[in-house]
């Protein structure tokens, strides 16, 4: 055994060494100095004394070494823990966890330094991307050529913020083991600067539109499957740190809805794949509207093979072709609907479609959403023949120009029952914009009511098939009120799931179990938890106990 003289000589002397390397060496140097001396201590102790010495004296000369000087060595300038992160010194990195392993909360402190260099870090990095959104001028790493980057600053960010990402993730696995408390301290990190609004955009927007660009035809440059996959992997576990979750579904959603309508979607495989990814990190609920939006999708193409073979009758052909894709509408995001009075060639092939589904199914009524409506239409101009691509409604006003040559803008409203604004910016996109498909009397960029429309005989264009694009309509506000409306319904549900389950509750036992219920989606603010709180207890669903304003009751 080592007597108690001979330990406090040996402290002694390992805290006049400390003070003295703490001033001299770098800290990567006086790790090494110290685990040395912890090796040679146990050497001593297997070799000299008793083995039931070695944890006492270890516990001691570690407190001396590293305790002592905790905070100095991890902040010390141009060496600390920063520094090792900022120079990839992945050896000395790992030393500083294995020996601070060994004290009482040495992991937490080195847990916090990673913790703060990462939010610095990142917080950087969204900053920059942010004012290089606002000058207009990306770095030379931009792949991004000929398009505006303030709308494309998510293929910036998100790459930047995966590659920081993947740096971590080597720290995590190599360095710390995987521990939790350094799980924890990446995840809070990456929570601060990750859920920063950049360029006018929400994060989760930010990530929908870059999955978007990953699985949109044309959207990057040819990547090969794994590389795709790999990638899509990263995105869902950057969502991991996106507290909006609900936002993102939202947005991505939306996008979904496009590629797959529009036959824009590169591989129906990798939307699948993603798909399968989001559900095993957010749950089958996360996900349901989307796999319902993609099988329909496949059910709609099988349907039309079978109207197909339907309008083999001569006397059931709607006159043009006539492609329908039926979807379900709980699955798909709502789209805004004209009541639009269309033309007769039309309305035929719709009738066609309706006596072909009636016959099929009795149970459904088909309700026509003509925003998302596409028509070829054959202009037969002076110069020659050109294919219009356009929308249902910018097809329903050129189809009047077939009985007419010159009408009023007065006439057209009258004929199709659009309201001002919806006419207005159909006959801009036609005789305002690139392509004037129309001549407007008089000349100006603005529609007015006085105005009159003609159609232009002596267009012309280089190609032979050209489409004439609708002005984009920004509906961000209303994908945010669409969130907003199913928060309360998800609060609503927490709560009286909550409610149901414990029947008597406190009014800070209830918050806390209601936001830990949504945390996993979004991040409930208290004041709206309290007014549907309120909004329960008018419907009673849950009653105020008389006696203790604080304490809910459940009412079966």
């Amino acid at each position: 055994m080592i007597s108690k003289h001979s330990c406090f000589r040996k402290l002694l002397y390992y805290s006049q060494k400390a003070s003295e390397w703490i001033e001299e060496d770098t800290c990567p140097d006086y790790m090494l100095k110290g685990e040395e001396c912890l090796k040679k201590e146990a050497d001593r102790v297997y070799n000299y004394l008793h083995l039931t010495t070695e944890t006492k004296l270890t516990e001691k000369v570690e407190h001396e070494l590293l305790a002592v000087h905790v905070t100095e060595l991890l902040e010390k300038k141009d060496s600390g823990i920063k520094a090792l992160f900022r120079d990839e010194k992945v050896d000395d990195i790992s030393r500083i966890f294995r020996l601070y392993s060994k004290i009482p909360e040495g992991l937490e402190l080195v847990a916090n330094a990673l913790k703060q260099h990462v939010t610095v870090e990142g917080t950087t990095l969204v900053q920059q991307v942010e004012d290089a959104a606002s000058n207009r001028s990306f770095s030379q790493d931009s792949n991004a050529p000929g398009r505006n980057e303030q709308v494309d600053c998510y293929r910036i960010l998100i790459p930047k913020l995966i590659e920081l990402q993947d740096k971590y993730k080597i720290y995590l696995n190599s360095c710390f083991k995987s521990h939790d408390l350094f799980q924890k301290a990446l995840k809070e990190a990456f929570e601060v600067f990750c859920n920063k609004t950049v360029n006018g955009n929400v994060s989760a927007e930010n990530l929908a539109s870059f999955a978007d660009h990953i699985l949109r035809k044309g959207g990057i440059e040819k990547l090969g499957d794994e590389a795709i996959e790999e990638t899509l992997e990263k995105i869902v576990e950057l969502l991991d740190s996106i507290i909006e979750k609900d936002v993102f579904s939202e947005f991505y959603r939306k996008k979904l809805a496009r590629r797959l309508l529009f036959d824009r979607s590169t591989n129906d495989h990798h939307e699948r794949s993603i798909l399968s990814k989001l559900k095993q990190r957010c749950g089958a609920l996360f996900t349901m509207k989307m796999e319902g939006m993609v099988t329909d999708v496949v059910l709609a193409k099988e349907n039309q093979i079978s109207f197909h073979e339907y309008l083999r009758n001569p006397d059931l052909h709607p006159g043009v072709d006539f492609i329908a894709t039926v979807l379900t509408t709980g699955f798909w995001p709502s789209y805004k609907s004209l009541d639009i009075i269309l033309p007769t060639e039309m309305v035929k092939c719709m009738e066609v479609f309706k006596g072909f589904y009636e016959k099929k199914t009795k149970k459904r009524k088909l309700t026509w959403i003509h925003s998302l409506g596409t028509c070829h239409i054959n202009g037969k101009f002076e110069p020659k023949q050109i294919e219009l691509i356009v929308s249902t409604y910018q097809a329903a006003v050129l189809l009047l120009f077939n009985e007419s040559n010159r009408l009023s803008y007065t006439e057209m409203v009258s004929q199709l029952n659009l309201t001002h604004e919806d006419m207005a910016r159909l006959l801009h996109s036609l005789s305002c914009a690139k392509y004037k498909i129309l001549n407007k009397d008089p000349t100006s960029k603005s529609i007015s009511q006085s105005d009159t429309f003609e159609f232009n005989s002596k267009f012309t264009d280089k190609l032979r098939r050209i489409k004439v694009p609708l002005p984009t309509v920004d509906d961000r506000k209303k994908v945010i009120e669409e969130v907003d409306k199913d928060r309360r319904y998800a609060i609503d549900a927490a709560v009286v799931r909550v409610m149901k389950s414990r029947k008597v509750l406190s009014y800070q036992q209830l918050i806390s179990e209601t936001v830990q219920q949504l945390s996993h989606s979004f991040k409930p603010d208290i004041k709206a938890i309290k007014k549907r709180i309120e909004d329960l207890i008018i419907r009673d669903y849950m009653e105020r106990d008389p006696d203790q304003p604080n304490m809910f009751r459940y009412l079966a």
